[in-house]
């Protein structure tokens, strides 16, 4: 079966410039941005406490330009480009909920076919990043900002980015650097300690160590330096910096591998030895030689806690809950209150409130609801209605698939919901001719679904009215897979026999992980892209979700929970009857065992909980069902969140 390609992120395309007393420079780029064959939907620009009426010519020029709309961010201390670059990033993937994120320095002037190249380089190569190349005001190549090839590139990989008109990369600067914003979501934001150098290096490596990248030769911007040089290009005093970052980088940095540290930190040493013999001022580049060294053996404090200091509560709630969402430290930072700040203060255009309510913002799903002959009609009424009349926030389409013939009745029933769709919510029905299984009947379904975005429902469950409410909103904040806490019903939805509550936080659900499904999986909404990059659905009766969702979090997929229950499962009345009755048996402890081979040949597992997960979880499946039952209603039960 074909399977949908990943594609770029889904969410406008969101430059951002930061500034810092290039006021005409940065008014050219802009007006540049502004002539693109395909322009960004917004422009974040970063004004780093400029001292030149920088943010008012951005002002006045936004106020009449026809261009794409503005957002200003002012800050009152200069941060460096590390600091700018992350502060920019955090508005445009939080606030903006970008898709792709364009950067560049205020003394860059983009050609008008720059933006629109690069997005094509994305698509065609799959990459997460793609560099421009970048020229000085003569035309020649800029060696400031050559990115650096990948060294062990395998021969197909070489061969898709030159059918693209691209090589690939391991590096490269923030000169015109289009990134995929998941990935951005995932790692978090650049180090702001650095301040600057080295910073976009340290920042690439790290989203590039087990993702790809490009350069593509036909988007072209120009970098308006004062000198034409390269970075060993005598620094004076700045060269503390350069040693202090390239140390931090290849000894607190989890960018690169063994091999990449010895190459490129042998590189350094020799550019280092090259600047100071080549420098007139030897004696300054010894000392700040000495001094970088010295500061490199502290490590650097986290992003968010530099930043802190000054900077404006809701700028600040972006850097948190970035790096947050990546799983980075935030240090000693003294937490806005989310009530307390300030709407977002464009330039031009609408302001974007974080208070306001997101619906009009969120991305349309599509929900996935598989049948086969077994389910019960009014069942299926009942969970049809309850994701689609009932919800307070609708999805766009309903996708059932028919695993297969079903009885007359339900038949009827099919064909009333495809003329007579509930709530207005438009119904596809996908009629399989032959039973095909849960997994491959997902897989048909998926590939209907409209939308990117996907919500699961079992026909025979019924989803809380606020559900979808509950969770599109941190899949629009960059999420690619989202669950949710259930209850467990019995025939009467009622009849509440249990509750289940998941792992909730990035780093208890990838632990948890390692020995149970850390998702219920007719709670669970997520990304069609990022399921199929993970491969898809595959057979395995009862862990297909379980496989699959292993597969996305080795991926990187940024996966989260909701404690709260959003969905009522039905587990049946009676002993003998229902889900518990299927998680016993030979035929479960066989699937279990090739589960955990599968995980252990991935790379999700090690031996040792392999050893652990075949005994534990294949004698679960040899208990009695009511001791299978209040073992994993214990196991399952309530749990606080993370602290």
């Amino acid at each position: 079966m074909t399977r949908p390609e990943p594609t770029p992120g889904q969410g406008p395309v969101v430059a951002v410039v930061v500034a810092y007393d290039r006021r005409e420079l940065l008014l050219e780029g802009l007006r540049a941005l502004a002539a693109q064959t395909r322009r960004p939907d917004v422009v974040v620009v970063v004004d780093n406490a400029s001292t030149d009426g920088s943010a008012d010519a951005v002002r006045a020029w936004a106020g009449t330009s026809p261009g794409p709309v503005v957002d200003l961010v002012r800050l009152e201390r200069n941060t460096g480009g590390a600091g700018g670059f992350a502060v920019g990033l955090a508005r445009a993937v939080r606030r903006h909920r970008a898709g792709a994120v364009w950067l560049m320095d205020d003394d860059t002037v983009p050609t008008p076919t720059a933006l629109q190249t690069s997005l094509e380089a994305m698509a065609a190569t799959g990459s997460v990043l793609v560099a421009s190349r970048v020229v000085w005001t003569d035309g020649r190549d800029h060696p400031m900002n050559t990115p650096r090839e990948r060294p062990r590139a395998s021969a197909a990989e070489r061969a898709a980015a030159a059918a693209a008109g691209c090589v690939p990369v391991r590096s490269a600067s923030f000169v015109a650097l289009l990134l995929d914003a998941g990935a951005v979501r995932e790692e978090g934001l650049p180090q702001a300690a650095f301040f600057l150098w080295n910073d976009d290096f340290e920042y690439t490596t790290r989203l590039l160590r087990t993702r790809r990248g490009v350069t593509c030769a036909a988007s072209v911007v120009e970098h308006r330096t004062r000198v034409f040089g390269a970075s060993d290009a005598d620094p004076g005093e700045r060269f503390a910096w350069e040693v202090r970052n390239k140390v931090w980088t290849f000894t607190r940095s989890r960018s690169l591998g063994g091999a990449d540290t010895v190459r490129y930190g042998g590189a350094t040493l020799l550019r280092w030895g090259r600047t100071v013999a080549r420098s007139q001022r030897r004696g300054v580049l010894l000392r700040g030689l000495a001094d970088g060294l010295r500061q490199g053996t502290g490590a650097p404090r986290p992003t968010a806690e530099v930043l802190a200091p000054g900077l404006p509560a809701d700028v600040l709630a972006d850097v948190i809950a970035v790096e947050d969402a990546a799983g980075r430290e935030t240090g000693a930072v003294q937490r806005p209150d989310p009530a307390g700040q300030p709407p977002v203060d464009p330039a031009v255009g609408p302001a974007v409130d974080p208070a306001v309510d997101l619906a009009g913002q969120l991305p349309p799903f599509s929900v996935l609801l598989p049948v086969w002959a077994r389910d019960d009609v009014a069942q299926l009424r009942r969970a049809v209605a309850s994701v689609t009349a009932e919800q307070t926030l609708p999805p766009a389409e309903l996708v059932v698939v028919r695993d297969g013939p079903v009885p007359t009745a339900l038949q009827v029933e099919l064909n009333v919901l495809r003329h007579d769709p509930p709530g207005g919510v438009p119904v596809v029905v996908v009629e399989l001719p032959a039973n095909v299984g849960l997994a491959r009947a997902l897989e048909e379904g998926l590939l209907r679904c409209t939308h990117d975005v996907v919500a699961r429902m079992d026909a025979d469950d019924v989803s809380l009215p606020h559900r979808f409410a509950a969770q599109l909103p941190l899949i629009a904040a960059g999420a690619d897979l989202v669950g949710a806490g259930l209850l467990e019903i019995g025939a009467d939805e009622d009849d509440v026999l249990g509750r289940r509550v998941p792992p909730v936080g990035r780093a208890r659900i990838d632990r948890a992980a390692r020995f149970q499904d850390p998702f219920n999986h007719p709670t669970v909404v997520y990304r069609r892209s990022a399921v199929a990059a993970a491969g898809g659905y595959r057979d395995l009766p009862l862990m297909e979700d379980y496989w699959l969702f292993a597969r996305m979090i080795l991926r990187g997929a940024r996966c989260e929970n909701l404690a709260e229950p959003l969905v009522k499962y039905r587990v049946g009345a009676q002993p003998g009857e229902g889900s518990y009755a299927r998680r016993g048996g030979l035929a479960l402890w066989v699937s279990e065992l090739r589960l955990q081979r599968h995980l252990l040949g991935d790379g999700f597992t090690t031996p040792a909980q392999f050893t652990r997960n075949v005994a534990l979880r294949g004698g679960y499946r040899f208990l009695p069902e009511g001791v299978r039952t209040a073992g994993y209603r214990w196991f399952t039960r309530y749990r606080p969140g993370p602290s």
